[in-house]
């Protein structure tokens, strides 16, 4: 079990890593650019992000992350690492119970709820729909982003808690 560990720590550090940067991207870049344009092309421009998010680079890693976790932290406790462990399924609990949810029942149905609008519309309904829209879903990706920069330092401190070889 001591040797699949360490894998297993670094795997989930770069699962987390991915995602905390995917989740800070948006966060520090791109709704701050999105809310700078004109509603209608920030509607087209979101919902065409949102379809595109859909694909074989990110689903694995989102859905792969909370897996990944409670894998590594059942492999560190059956390897006698019960910091480490600890460490890795606070961090799986955090990142299921503050990312992966959030993002299942807040952000993803308000980017469905979005695909519903087909600009160009009357720019008085594009400005209330995305005044609407863009602060509410900012606040919960910043939540889940700073959720999973918490968890990223756990398994950070996960793998600085493993025993090392002299």
């Amino acid at each position: 079990m001591q040797r699949l560990l360490t894998p297993m720590v670094f795997l989930s550090l770069l699962l987390f890593g991915a995602s905390f940067g995917f989740f800070y991207a948006w966060v520090c870049s791109t709704m701050w650019g999105l809310d700078t344009l004109e509603p209608n092309v920030a509607i087209m421009a979101m919902n065409a992000m949102n379809i595109s998010v859909r694909n074989g680079v990110f689903m694995p890693v989102f859905f792969g992350t909370p897996v990944v976790l409670i894998a590594t932290s059942v492999v560190a406790f059956l390897a006698g690492q019960r910091k480490v462990a600890m460490l890795i399924g606070a961090g799986g609990l955090m990142y299921i119970f503050g990312a992966f949810i959030p993002t299942g029942s807040i952000n993803v149905p308000m980017n469905i709820a979005l695909e519903q609008y087909n600009p160009p519309l009357i720019a008085e309904d594009a400005d209330a729909i995305w005044a609407e829209y863009s602060p509410r879903w900012q606040f919960w990706n910043t939540f889940r982003t700073i959720v999973s920069g918490i968890t990223l330092l756990l398994v950070g401190f996960a793998l600085y808690a493993l025993p090392r070889r002299a």
